[in-house]
């Protein structure tokens, strides 16, 4: 299975600059070992408020228990608590060979996470919803050979609300607006869009 998970970071005020380097050192090398287990699938950084640590993080474990024997072996596990959220196969989900190059047309890309809850306008002839819905899976794979949709997932409901969570790649959020509108089903979502940055222990990272 594989798992969203918001890794949120706070350090005990006092603790030795020395204490946080080595820990921050030792949790870059883990980070490595974990990636190569195929654990840690993707690391990023989304916006930050001044004095935030914080990091969001696609991981694989065979199960709940799992990830948490892998979250709790991490050093910085010490400070961090983590909320982790189960994602399940999208029907739209791309192949992964679709779009695996982190840029695109040679050039490097910002990464997008996008969560889709459904909102459908009171009075909205179902016949609409359903055409929609039927012309989304096109569109997803038109987005896909473009380098624009990497990953599509389900999300677990919340109160009862279907949603999903997408990871898609733009020039800018102009760029990324504009995906967004080009979906048939727009007129039937709300959308909640993070931008994101680069992590230093993201495993699809070129270190050189």
């Amino acid at each position: 299975m594989e798992y969203l998970v918001t890794m949120t970071t706070r350090v005990p005020e006092g603790t030795p600059e020395e204490t946080v380097d080595d820990i921050r050192a030792r949790e870059a090398a883990h980070t490595r070992e974990l990636a190569d287990q195929g654990h840690v699938l993707r690391l990023w950084r989304p916006p930050l408020a001044p004095g935030e640590w914080r990091t969001l993080g696609l991981f694989a474990a065979d199960g709940p228990d799992e990830l948490e024997r892998v979250l709790a072996s991490m050093p910085l596990r010490i400070w961090r608590s983590d909320e982790a959220k189960a994602l399940t196969a999208h029907p739209n989900d791309p192949p992964a060979s679709a779009s695996s190059s982190l840029s695109r047309n040679g050039q490097s890309a910002t990464e997008f996470l996008v969560t889709f809850m459904a909102a459908v306008p009171e009075g909205t002839p179902p016949e609409d919803v359903a055409e929609a819905t039927a012309r989304e899976a096109d569109r997803a794979s038109e987005l896909a050979k473009q380098g624009h949709l990497v990953r599509l997932w389900v999300l677990p409901p919340d109160h009862g609300v279907s949603s999903a969570l997408g990871l898609y790649r733009a020039d800018g959020e102009a760029e990324m607006q504009a995906i967004l509108e080009s979906l048939p089903q727009h007129p039937y979502l709300k959308t909640r869009t993070t931008k994101l940055t680069p992590h230093p222990s993201d495993p699809r990272v070129d270190r050189g």
